[in-house]
């Protein structure tokens, strides 16, 4: 009958690696894969950041005319249509102003914003703020610019048929720059609505991705030219004594900061022969 050797020294149910061991594991790749998290949405970042410079300078050939109305301190807030089925608008706009100005511009954004991975991040690093209902309140008393498109998501849902007519706005931003004193400056913004045309929606993506509408447009932006116009700053009075008297005066600006933005539109519309020269 044969014998069967077995090594005193090694107890077979003995685990290789011991419960510390495995946390020690965990532990480390944890931290690598939080670093590659971290690396990757660098890279993303500025992979973003100079396709907007591409855009802005050689696909969408954009110009700027109105500098001089932007107040060089202070509080101010600048006011633009909001156009094209993506709201690209908002990220060209911040980029033209960051390259051009010496003090931050800080824009409301909505919260779906901030959950898209890399621009939620490039967003908050290039001054978005939360949208909310003081909309830049800590920002204009500490003198600083905000930039807001009061028509809000109604802007981007408009059809293509219907482009460049202002939707309502919500007055939100006049009652908060009434309140901190600061001047309204228009802006309009020329060449979204062809860049990124909205011809329908897709309300089932809209729910799956919950997002407030997911528009049927071309997967990239079409080279459209863009023209964006600063317009002269329009004052606001004293701040009224009584909340209906703020109220009042909060919704005429508001009407008049509209009709202006509408104006400089119209005008600029009128300035191209075509939409991609």
């Amino acid at each position: 009958m044969s014998e069967i050797l077995v090594d005193s020294t090694v107890d077979p149910v003995d685990p290789i690696v011991g419960p510390v061991d495995v946390a020690d594991v965990l532990d480390v790749a944890g931290t690598e894969l939080r670093n590659l998290k971290r690396l990757l949405g660098k890279a993303g970042e500025s992979a973003w950041d100079r396709l907007l410079d591409w855009l802005v300078d050689e696909y969408f050939r954009l110009e700027v005319t109105g500098w001089e109305n932007i107040p060089a301190e202070g509080p101010a807030v600048l006011v633009a249509n909001h156009s094209g089925a993506w709201g690209l608008d908002a990220f060209v706009l911040q980029k033209v102003f960051g390259r051009r100005l010496d003090r931050p511009l800080h824009v409301p954004a909505a919260p779906f914003v901030f959950k898209v991975p890399v621009i939620g991040s490039y967003a908050r690093k290039k001054g978005a703020i939360p949208l909310d209902p003081m909309l830049g309140w800590e920002q204009l008393a500490a003198g600083e610019l905000v930039g807001v498109f009061p028509e809000g998501i109604a802007g981007l849902e408009k059809p293509f048929e219907e482009r460049y007519r202002l939707r309502p706005f919500s007055p939100g931003f006049a009652v908060t720059a009434v309140r901190a004193g600061a001047p309204f400056v228009p802006v309009s913004v020329v060449g979204a609505e062809e860049a990124c045309p909205r011809l329908g929606e897709v309300p089932a993506l809209a729910r799956l991705l919950d997002l407030p509408c997911f528009p049927l447009t071309p997967p990239f932006p079409l080279p459209a030219k863009w023209l964006v116009t600063i317009g002269e700053p329009i004052p606001v009075p004293p701040r009224p004594g009584s909340l209906a008297e703020r109220s009042a005066a909060a919704r005429r600006l508001c009407a008049e900061t509209r009709a202006a933005v509408q104006e400089l539109v119209d005008r600029d519309r009128g300035r191209r022969e075509t939409p991609f020269w």
